[in-house]
């Protein structure tokens, strides 16, 4: 076990779900905060024993802009490890980092594993085809997890820890906004959800999703999809895409609806509890990875479920 695991994020949620990895690999946990006083005490109760606040969010200043403050901490205290979640701001500055630190950033992990002589760690690669180990010999590692990747535990508001407010420092060179856009899009955290319903290329027309949403609707859950579904007829928004450059999660459960289970969306959600596929081809791949199978047309099945489901309550 690691002697003193770092994090950092943009989002709370991220952030908390890092520091319970990081209780898991290391014997303290400091996190790296930008944003507010309360938010940061927060994250004391998730399971971080310091808090290096980085002060409220300053309009005045890029994201990036704190590469400098960031790196002049590490090089103070050497964590044994920095974990850095998956946003592109915060994988800018992980690369940024790096650079100055002269060591190399191990992106998209997916398992941590401290060894006498390094930290080794696994990603997926080749779209989920095949897992690569790597192993770091640098006194501080740097790497970036997504969400999903390890569970959030439940706030524990006994917790005692530390907050210290760190000194900004003013970067040589400067990133200039010149304009800010508001993205289009939802806000969607399918990496905490519970249930999924997940639909594929076997939904025939966009409009038939209110069958699927009504499916959700009644079991609690939320709507997931593949690529196609997202960045090709763009029938939900890209947030709801799972698989390996989309959300990669732990679901209790995973309902497949017309999902054919390609590998690169599988290594998305094959690490969920219980995995169900319906679908009317029984040579399609996710059966293979299905705990039930239910082979048949989803427009007969889906009506049939929620007719159950509704007779039920």
């Amino acid at each position: 076990m690691m002697k003193n695991v770092w994090v950092f994020a943009e989002k709370i949620d991220a952030i908390a779900e890092l520091c319970s990895g990081g209780r898991s690999l290391g014997e303290k946990v400091s996190a790296l905060w930008l944003g507010s006083k309360q938010d940061a005490e927060k994250l004391i109760s998730f399971g971080a024993d310091k808090v290096y606040w980085l002060g409220e969010i300053d309009p005045a200043r890029m994201y990036e802009d704190y590469t400098e403050t960031i790196a002049a901490l590490l090089q103070a205290h050497q964590p044994d490890l920095l974990m850095i979640g998956t946003t592109k701001r915060c994988k800018l500055i992980a690369g940024r980092l790096a650079a100055k630190l002269g060591i190399s950033v191990l992106n998209d992990v997916m398992e941590f594993s401290a060894q006498d002589d390094g930290l080794q760690t696994k990603k997926r690669v080749y779209g989920g085809a095949a897992i690569r180990t790597e192993k770091t010999l640098a006194k501080t590692s740097i790497a970036t997890v997504g969400l999903g990747v390890f569970e959030k535990t439940e706030p524990d508001a006994n917790r005692q820890g530390e907050i210290e407010t760190v000194e900004f420092r003013v970067p040589g060179l400067k990133i200039k906004r010149r304009e800010k856009k508001a993205k289009e899009g939802e806000s969607v955290n399918l990496a905490a959800a519970k249930r999924v319903v997940v639909v594929g290329r076997g939904i025939a027309k966009q409009e038939d999703l209110k069958m699927i949403e009504e499916l959700a609707g009644l079991l609690g859950a939320e709507i997931g999809c593949t690529r196609p579904i997202a960045e090709g007829v763009n029938w939900l928004p890209r947030e709801r895409y799972i698989g390996v450059s989309g959300v990669m999660f732990k679901p209790d459960l995973y309902i497949g609806i017309g999902v054919s289970g390609q590998i690169q969306h599988m290594v998305g959600c094959n690490q969920a509890r219980t995995i169900v596929a319906i679908n009317k081809d029984k040579a399609a791949p996710i059966f293979g990875q299905a705990d039930y199978g239910l082979v048949g047309d989803l427009y007969k099945v889906v009506p049939q479920l929620i007719e159950k489901i509704k007779a039920s309550k």
